[in-house]
């Protein structure tokens, strides 16, 4: 796939979690944020599922050095049980995601969003 960012529609996943339509790689790390998505808990979570080294500094600059040094190819962000985002954040680490894929080839990211 030639794009940084995928949407999906909550109705192309099954009750486990995977995608119906096998588009989302089996190796995608999952972000797990709680209801609420900012810049905090983006980095947070980030942090976490990329396995970021203790160096880390929870900054968005921190966050380009380790995503682009870490081994993660393809994450996952589902947007259906969040229920405040910032929008600023989301969208800056939407950049993040991009240039990044721009630069080196990865990460992809495939955001599952809710139907309606």
């Amino acid at each position: 796939m030639s794009q940084a960012i995928h949407y999906i529609k909550q109705d192309h996943i099954n009750q486990n979690g995977t995608a119906l339509h096998a588009s989302i790689p089996t190796e995608a790390v999952t972000i797990r944020v709680g209801d609420s998505l900012d810049k905090t808990a983006l980095l947070s979570s980030l942090a976490t599922a990329c396995d970021f080294p203790s160096y880390f500094s929870y900054n968005w600059d921190s966050a380009w050095d380790c995503l682009t040094d870490s081994d993660a190819r393809h994450l996952i962000l589902d947007l259906t049980v969040i229920k405040k985002i910032n929008t600023e954040d989301f969208n800056v680490f939407k950049t993040i995601i991009e240039e990044a894929y721009q630069t080196f080839g990865k990460p992809q990211l495939w955001i599952i969003v809710p139907l309606e």
